[in-house]
């Protein structure tokens, strides 16, 4: 199968070229990531509606991947308990090569078809589970090897590559294919291929989250108070939300530890004060 990620770059020369003409030259290849992921606005539609129907039952979010495709899964997973409040463990972001492949590579971790599972089943999965695999190719043996077995558990399955017609595409029962053409420097996938799937896994959680009542409004109701910037912008929430001063809206927040809970104690006193 002829890669597209692996073709050769339409820029050539690179050494020579000027500081400026490196960085125009990158950055008009980044504008055409939002675009490519625009025409798979239906199909990330189609998935997240159906993960949405199996997480509100219970149901888990689980990124599996290799090198950077594993990273960037683990990113988002680990943003989703700070940004949403929701439990660590609620969306899972999985690695070939474990933890310690987070910052070293991992030698040939990627290429075994079985551990992508095994590392799954460590969770306990469950049919009310799903399934994300994330890779630039589409061709990673421990990403297919996951989605093949999960697949046969009764889990919904996923497949994130910037490959069209990839057997990953081919595996998952939902394709997320945001064809980005070559890369700047050809063949190194961290670029427009990692920037798509950061941008669509940014589409996935959020969404998700925002259909599971983490959001209010526009605010995040439910974010963790875990430094003072995002206690004062969680008072400032609290203030706006209730038109009281923002040492008052600390206080309550501080309270109650969250913003939703912070709104909620105080209109429940002051309803009643005023029966």
């Amino acid at each position: 199968m002829e890669k597209i990620t692996e073709a050769s770059s339409v820029y050539n020369d690179l050494e020579h070229l000027s500081t400026k003409a490196l960085l125009e030259g990158m950055n008009a290849q980044d504008q055409l990531v939002p675009l490519a992921i625009a025409q798979i606005s239906k199909e990330l539609e189609a998935f997240i509606d159906a993960c949405f129907e199996r997480m509100k039952q219970g149901g888990r979010l689980i990124y599996i991947g290799a090198g950077t495709s594993g990273r960037l899964g683990i990113v988002d997973a680990s943003e989703c308990p700070p940004t949403f409040g929701v439990a660590h463990g609620r969306v899972i972001g999985l690695i070939a090569g474990g933890d310690s492949a987070i910052r070293k590579a991992v030698e040939f971790a990627e290429d075994d078809t079985e551990q992508g599972w095994k590392d799954i089943l460590a969770h306990h999965p469950t049919p009310l589970d799903t399934i994300v695999g994330i890779a630039a190719s589409g061709t990673t043996p421990y990403v297919l090897g996951a989605l093949q077995a999960a697949n046969e558990a009764g889990l919904l399955t996923a497949g994130l590559s910037c490959n069209p017609g990839s057997p990953l595409a081919a595996l998952a029962q939902h394709a997320l294919t945001p064809v980005v053409g070559p890369e700047f420097v050809t063949g190194s996938t961290r670029m427009k291929s990692g920037t798509a799937q950061k941008l669509v896994l940014n589409m996935i959680s959020t969404s998700l989250m925002i259909k599971l009542g983490h959001v209010k409004g526009n605010r995040m109701v439910d974010m963790q108070l875990s430094n003072e910037k995002l206690v004062d912008r969680g008072a400032k929430m609290v203030a706006a939300e209730l038109n009281i001063e923002h040492e008052t809206a600390q206080q309550w927040l501080l309270d109650h530890g969250s913003v939703r809970k912070a709104v909620e104690a105080y209109q429940k006193q002051h309803n009643n004060e005023q029966i």
